[in-house]
């Protein structure tokens, strides 16, 4: 069994959280007392059911953290009474060495059927309303003795009971919550939310789908890769496809949540006053109803603080069995749920150094003498700019699809009096419905009023309108929706502007960076006691309104953060949100110059990387195979409607034995070799294009040489050859310097350091030029490979030569041909061993065999390897 690397799986785990029978009710204590409440608003122990596989190698599976942020304030029961939508909720798990877990959590309510649970239910039901009944005739009584007022004891009781939530076994149906829950390695929020959502809709009509829920699941498990870095991905759910995209190394980390919605639920100078209390590591309290709201809001404002990363607490849903964490002295972020109580019911430790943020409410209380942040005023009439640009675009396609829907209803109109006209013999409204079906108009005015909701009302007529208006739902779109796009582009344009501010406050930062005189263990040793950014020649050099800002800021640990991995950069690789920054720095600074410093120009970098991102939807890199029946399942599960059934454990446990190699994977790396080496070059837009143009110059299409003279002919030839034999020259000799190390400085060759991603542009570019040469005027090739035909067609002559074989000069080139026959007429060449003699009694010793130094011996080699790799597979 061989498992997939932590890099190439799309999802970890599937989970299933809720109700566990065999243990029963259980109350949650841990979300405190609710004795006092009626048991459907009393919140329940929940449970992990079924996680799928047992355990990955990279990610070993927290249950506790899973269950508790699957369902953070516990079960809930309702009544069918009851508001049941489903809801969706993204979560994050923390690991002791900070690296995280991603989470999606859809909830949705199930109907009970468990007979002990019902029984239970109604236990409770029952003793509730007794305590009920008696604290209001108490309450009665002492109201009666000490006043005056008349009140009629049975019509206080029924009204007082009636404004409950009650469960009456005989007439009511119990409902409980339910969680299907995927957990990544990557924060893909939109496509885990989508196969959710889609996995549920087939749990409530089981009829529509084509294979078990167990291929569904197996296959977003074990078959859907991890799109690499800078491509994107379709995947198949149940009912459409999904898609996704990773940006490159080069670009903005991924980030999966809706930025628009956050402009929608605050207003943008609050938005701007909590990122720079954020900044200034303040206390960070968010308060909503909604889980996702406060998931939202905190990751939000973590991916507009970049480059910069939070060092302090983050639980953006904090349990309810966790809220004494509000009593830490520390610099926190954290997002807590409230039910029906008011914000007067809330008690806080401390809110003088606290922000506050009521999304509900759409309010934002900032601790005292917050300073501003600087270029506030531009920064906050940049985002209403583009705030205003997104809904202007959104309203436009809004009026163009609605004139277009009336203008097919117009056409739509006049077909319906034509057919009118020649039916006047179909009097009902079922034989002229069957007319509309045969109408394309009428197939295309269907189509728009889904999307559109234009005209709801004509699914109501009949069952075939259902069938034509779902058939929209069958296709196979090749790229995202308009919506998916537009939230792309809206996420890209924020983060753009937020990441421009930073590059001109801090345009002249790694200037006051004050490097180590030791190594590197040295310097880690000594971390704490040495002094590494001169703050003070870097305030005094800042204009005076940025010091408020920039005195508190640049003692924050965050920062500090950020110079140590400035630092480290000298010895190792840099931190990939610094390498980022950087590139932005040094590319405005060739833009604009050095007169950056203490100026403020808007971003000019939205375009370039919108097409970034217009590119990878347009071209999708890789479609995922689609499900399909499992071997190992040889009956389907049945399903009854709205309940998720128990599934397969067998199959979902059982690993797949991937290949060694793939087709798409290969396709894949060198796609990857690709974009590697033209992000090592690190040109700014002049050099890149310049470079371009020269390799564009180079790869011209050469004449035809029956065009061209025998001179020029030949010396076209030698150019080419020249200049390929100088290529391989150099980078074979710039890989040797680096295997030698030390042995090549001290033969004068100089220090030439190659990362491991250079090497592999350098290997792979080497195989190219290699190609190339044995590729150079052939009409047509063997395979794919040019070389590796000229190699395989040698070891046939060859082993033609030492044997008996008979060689077919027809299959050879004539040069090639003649050469073989002549070869046949010699003698094969006798093997010459060498003889030792021995120092007395001339006694010959064994003779050694000497080392192979054909080419022949290799290609034998690697042909069977290659052969026992194939059959291993």
């Amino acid at each position: 069994m061989t498992f997939q690397s932590q890099s190439t799986r799309f999802a970890d785990y599937f989970v299933v959280c809720g109700l566990d029978v065999k243990s029963g009710l259980e109350p949650d204590q841990l979300s405190g007392e609710h004795l006092q409440c009626p048991p459907l608003d009393r919140p329940f122990k929940s449970k992990v059911l079924d996680h799928y596989p047992e355990s990955v190698p990279w990610n070993a599976f927290d249950k506790v953290a899973v269950g508790m942020l699957s369902f953070p304030r516990g079960l809930s029961f309702c009544i069918q009474k009851a508001d049941r939508q489903p809801d969706f909720h993204s979560f994050i798990i923390t690991r002791e060495d900070g690296t995280r877990t991603y989470g999606s959590a859809f909830i949705y309510y199930e109907e009970v059927t468990d007979d002990k649970i019902l029984a239970a239910m109604q236990t409770l039901q029952h003793m509730f309303l007794a305590e009920v009944e008696t604290d209001v005739s108490d309450t009665l009584h002492i109201e009666q003795v000490g006043g005056n007022l008349r009140f009629s004891p049975g019509t206080t009781k029924k009204r007082t009971i009636d404004n409950l939530k009650i469960y009456k076994s005989n007439k009511d149906r119990l409902y409980v919550t339910k969680c299907l829950c995927l957990i990544t390695q990557q924060p893909f929020v939109q496509p885990t939310q989508q196969f959710l959502q889609q996995l549920h809709s087939a749990v409530l009509n089981p009829t529509e789908i084509e294979f078990s829920l167990e291929s569904y699941i197996y296959n977003v498990l074990y078959e859907v890769p991890l799109p690499p870095p800078g491509r994107s991905m379709k995947f198949y759910g149940i009912k459409s496809p999904i898609f996704c995209q990773r940006p490159s190394v080069s670009e903005l980390p991924l980030f999966d949540f809706c930025l628009s919605q956050l402009f929608d639920y605050l207003d943008i100078r609050d938005i701007v006053q909590l990122f720079t209390t954020l900044l200034l590591e303040h206390q960070v309290l968010l308060y909503s109803s909604d889980y996702q709201k406060l998931m939202l809001v905190a990751e939000c404002m973590m991916t507009l603080i970049f480059p910069y990363q939070w060092q302090h607490v983050y639980v953006p849903i904090l349990p309810a069995s966790l809220t004494h964490f509000l009593d830490a002295p520390v610099p926190f972020v954290m997002g807590l749920h409230h039910g029906k109580e008011s914000r007067s019911e809330l008690q806080l430790p401390s809110e003088a150094n606290m922000c506050f943020v009521d999304i509900d409410a759409r309010t934002v209380e900032v601790p005292e003498d917050l300073p501003n942040f600087p270029h506030s005023q531009e920064l906050i009439g940049e985002l209403i700019k583009v705030k205003n640009k997104f809904r202007h675009a959104n309203e436009k396609s809004v009026n163009i699809t609605t004139r277009k829907s009336f203008s097919t209803l117009d056409n739509f109109d006049s077909s319906l009096k034509d057919s009118r006209l020649s039916n006047q013999s179909c009097p009902d409204l079922q034989n002229k419905l069957d007319i509309l079906h045969k109408s394309e108009a009428f197939n295309k005015i269907s189509e728009i009023a889904k999307k559109t909701g234009v005209w709801n009302t004509i699914d109501e007529f009949s069952d075939k309108t259902k069938d034509v208006s779902t058939q929209n739902d069958d296709n196979d779109p090749s790229s995202m929706s308009e919506q998916e796009i537009t939230q792309l582009n809206y996420n890209n344009t924020v983060r753009e502007i937020f990441l421009n501010h930073f590059l001109h406050i801090f345009s002249s930062y790694d200037t006051f960076v004050i490097p180590p005189n030791q190594d590197m263990e040295s310097w880690l040793t000594n971390r704490e006691s040495m002094q590494n950014f001169d703050k003070a020649s870097f305030l005094s050099d800042q204009p005076e309104a940025y010091l408020p800002f920039l005195s508190y800021f640049t003692e924050t640990q965050m920062f500090a953060t950020f110079i140590d991995n400035k630092i480290l950069s000298l010895w190792e690789d840099p931190e990939p949100s610094l390498r980022i920054f950087d590139g932005r720095l040094k590319l405005l600074k060739e833009q604009v110059g050095e007169h950056v410093r203490h100026t403020y120009a808007p971003c000019n970098t939205i375009e370039d990387t919108e097409n970034l991102l217009k590119k990878r939807v347009i071209y999708v890199d890789h479609v995922s195979p689609k499900p399909h029946t499992l071997e190992g399942l040889t009956v389907s599960t049945t399903i009854e409607p709205g309940n998720f059934p128990q599934l397969n454990e067998k199959v979902l446990n059982t690993e797949p034995v991937f290949k060694a190699k793939s087709r798409e994977g290969a396709k894949w790396r060198k796609r990857d070799r690709q974009l590697q080496h033209s992000e090592h070059l690190k040109m700014n837009p002049e050099q890149r294009e310049k470079y371009l143009q020269e390799a564009r110059s180079k790869s011209m299409r050469q004449p035809k040489l029956s065009d061209m003279s025998a001179s020029a002919m030949i010396q076209t030839n030698w150019k080419f050859v020249e200049t390929l034999l100088q290529e391989g020259k150099t980078k074979t000799k710039r890989m040797l310097v680096d295997k030698m190390g030390h042995e090549a400085i001290e033969l004068g060759h100089g220090e030439v350091n190659i990362t491991g991603v250079e090497e592999n542009t350098l290997i792979a570019s080497l195989c190219d030029m290699l190609e190339r040469i044995w590729s150079h005027g052939l009409q047509s090739k063997k395979g794919k490979s040019a070389l590796w035909s000229h190699l395989t067609s040698f070891l046939e002559l060859e082993e033609c030569k030492q044997g008996n074989r008979y060689l077919d000069p027809n299959l050879l080139s004539p040069d090639v041909a003649n050469l073989a026959l002549d070869d046949f007429h010699l003698k094969p060449t006798e093997k010459k061993g060498h003889k030792r003699k021995g120092s007395s009694g001339r006694i010959e010793l064994p003779t050694l065999t000497p080392l192979p130094t054909s080419i022949t011996h290799d290609l034998r080699f690697v042909i069977y390897t290659l052969r026992t790799e194939v059959l291993a597979g």
